[in-house]
């Protein structure tokens, strides 16, 4: 069955990269990014996966770890992350999933049949401290994914979790917000002293509370 948003996100345990892993232990109380790709040496992949390493500031910053994930042998990947590294000039620096048996790519629906019957589709999966899945991502091969706009979701999430607003269209950190319509005028005037606009009566916007 897939795995829809809100769900809890499948424990598993695999080897990787950076020794066996229980994936729930493993993140803890950070939020996490799991992130497939169709098998080693594919040369989109060899980008994004120089890209999330290159990162590694902004997920520190937001608390993420991010986690790799192939049907490839962890000897395969080792190998994969010296052409990552002499390719991209950085060194990979989160561990990669080594999944032959597919047991991880099941559990996480990542095995489309119309796509491939054996190589994972280019799945993304945000998982929050709480283990529930709260993005879920699905990438042709063709083109390499956005990490930018994940940082901006997982901002979003981040935000919104400790406040009632949400963001609107093309949002970025810093910029304004927009107050939950379950809130009364009344309750927006109390908990967002900067003010509000009220450009209809469910939609009123407000500087970003934690700025």
């Amino acid at each position: 069955m897939a795995l829809r948003l809100g769900d809890t996100a499948p424990d598993f345990t695999a080897d990787t990269t950076q020794g066996s892993v229980s994936f729930h232990d493993w993140k803890g109380d950070s939020w996490a990014i799991l992130f497939s790709h169709p098998k080693d040496f594919t040369p989109v992949c060899t980008t994004e996966l120089g890209t999330v390493a290159k990162l590694k500031p902004e997920w520190d910053k937001r608390n993420v770890k991010p986690i790799g994930l192939s049907v490839d042998p962890v000897d395969s990947h080792i190998s994969w992350e010296g052409d990552i590294e002499e390719t991209q000039g950085q060194a990979v620096n989160f561990p990669m999933i080594a999944d032959p048996d597919r047991t991880v790519a099941d559990l996480y629906d990542m095995i489309h049949p119309n796509a491939s019957d054996t190589m994972t589709v280019r799945s993304v999966f945000v998982i929050d401290p709480a283990n529930k899945v709260r993005l879920i991502l699905t990438y042709p091969a063709s083109t390499g994914r956005n990490f930018d706009e994940l940082l901006r979701v997982i901002d979003s999430l981040q935000l919104t979790d400790g406040y009632k607003v949400a963001t609107p269209a093309n949002w970025k950190d810093g910029d304004d917000v927009i107050v939950v319509p379950a809130l009364s005028d009344e309750e927006a005037t109390e908990r967002f002293p900067k003010g509000f606009k009220k450009l209809k009566p469910y939609l009123r916007i407000t500087p970003q509370p934690n700025r």
